[in-house]
């Protein structure tokens, strides 16, 4: 028998998601006591179903398993080019390597370190090399879109090389009540590309109505903009870019201007093989790793998860896959490799690191899986236990209530998904009473009988049944499996 052997459909000790079950949702849970192995509580635990952003904890240990939590991912600037005097004869390369977490400030960093060589005039173009993985396609809904228009930021398409998550980060700055407001970028004085249309001033008091997207035509991208904005405080806004490596190089050669530096060729994105720039002029090393995983854990950050799947898919597949869906294979495989005990079911459906394809598939079994591997791997878990959230201290309000156990004995993350049916889930750690650990994961999926659960009605459910856990009111043990491997 194994650690996580299956306990039956109908196990105790999820009654309040059982209920909810009975109702027409879907449901897998699991929750298991990491210092004996014993099962806590069980239900349909084997049932795979779409995990949403619960996906990110593969992606999280995954990540871990590849490389050490303080590995960076350089931004460099390369040429092949001969500084004489004060001038670059030759083509200045800005070359990625998969920095999800590059922001204004590194190429404002990245700038400065050029100045630093005596460089004034660059006599060629500014090239950008997505690397280590190539431009990829669109393959969700709200990605797809977004190649055309976007009022949102979280639906960037990905690269290896963006900044601010593949996002346009705009100021909107109140003038005169009557007067059109300031829409500048957030790093540079002048935005690298065109605003249309009119934001107004108005009285502090009065209504904000103002409203900003990126349109895209074949000339590049444009920020179009109307309503009106109170006077006061600016506002920040973030807008997805159509092309994050070329906008990118655009906010570069803008910094690289207002640093005083000149550049006489224009803008393009090129594989590495053109740019052929082997001379390093500046490098950012950026957010190590661990720092990385904090905010996509706590902040469910897609465009993070994405980009470092697509990272270790092109350190550790070969040839590297052109597409998100085939990256997603290194994840399913990890899953596999978490396993114990000789089970051998098959492979998790994973087609992306963030959970935003409805199609991945994973159960409770799994993810308890997951988290029992990282809770031994005493290199690992300091970093992914820590880059979860205390329901406490959460970002998000509706996790922010609940018992004091539930407050402070729980670290989670949570799932949640809206189309083409509900997904809700939470998963993570528990801190029992003697001080020991268990580990669980709930799903909740809407149905075909019943395709929306409100997710208020989800996180109550899930929410009373961890609340019995955490105050030892286990369902009897007979039937349920101990460990009988190394726990």
């Amino acid at each position: 028998m194994t650690l996580l052997a299956a306990t039956g459909a109908h196990a105790a000790g999820f009654e309040q998601l059982a209920g909810l079950r009975a109702q027409g949702a879907e449901v897998s849970a699991l929750a298991v006591d990491l210092d004996n192995g014993r099962t806590l509580a069980s239900l349909s635990p084997q049932t795979r179903l779409t995990p949403a952003s619960l996906t990110k904890l593969v992606t999280a240990a995954a990540a871990l398993d590849h490389w050490a939590a303080d590995q960076t991912f350089p931004t460099r600037l390369l040429t092949s080019g001969r500084i004489v005097g004060d001038r670059l004869d030759g083509d200045l390369v800005l070359q990625g390597d998969g920095n999800a977490t590059l922001d204004d400030q590194g190429l404002w960093t990245l700038a400065a370190q050029l100045a630093g060589t005596g460089v004034r005039q660059i006599h060629g173009r500014l090239l950008v090399v997505p690397a280590p993985f190539g431009p990829v396609p669109c393959e969700t809904e709200d990605r797809c879109k977004a190649t055309t228009r976007s009022d949102s930021a979280y639906d960037a398409p990905l690269s290896s090389i963006g900044v601010d998550f593949g996002a346009w980060c705009l100021d909107v700055r109140p003038t005169a009540p009557g007067q059109p407001a300031a829409v500048r970028g957030c790093a540079v004085t002048k935005l690298p590309l065109p605003v249309v249309g009119e934001i107004r001033t108005v009285a502090p008091r009065a209504r904000q109505t103002f409203w900003l997207e990126r349109v895209t035509a074949a000339d590049g991208d444009t920020i179009r903009v109307g309503g009106d904005i109170p006077g006061g405080r600016p506002v920040r806004m973030f807008r997805a870019m159509s092309d994050p490596a070329r906008g990118a190089a655009l906010l570069l050669q803008e910094i690289l201007r207002e640093t005083g530096i000149t550049l006489s060729g224009g803008v393009a994105v090129a594989p590495p093989l053109v740019a052929n720039a082997t001379r390093t002029l500046a490098s950012f090393d950026g957010m190590p790793l661990r720092e990385q995983l904090g905010r996509m854990l706590r902040y469910s950050n897609n465009y993070i998860a994405d980009v470092l799947t697509l990272d270790l898919a092109a350190a550790t597949l070969h040839p590297a896959p052109a597409q998100l869906a085939q990256a997603g294979q290194a994840l399913s495989s990890f899953v596999a490799y978490t396993r114990r005990g000789g089970r051998d079911p098959p492979l998790p459906s994973l087609y992306s690191g963030s959970g935003l394809t409805p199609e991945s598939q994973m159960s409770a079994d799994d993810l308890v899986d997951l988290l029992r591997h990282e809770y031994l791997d005493t290199r690992d878990f300091p970093v992914f236990y820590g880059s979860l959230v205390v329901p406490r201290q959460a970002p998000f309000a509706f996790l922010r209530r609940g018992s004091r156990a539930w407050l402070d004995r729980v670290a989670l993350k949570t799932g949640t998904m809206d189309d083409p049916r509900s997904v809700f889930g939470i998963a993570g750690y528990l801190r029992k009473q003697d001080s020991g650990w268990a580990a669980f994961a709930i799903l909740v999926n809407g149905s075909d009988r019943r395709k929306h659960i409100p997710l208020y009605r989800a996180l109550a459910a899930a929410r009373a049944d961890v609340e019995s856990l955490l105050a030892g009111r286990e369902p009897a043990t007979a039937g349920l499996s101990r460990c009988t491997t190394a726990c």
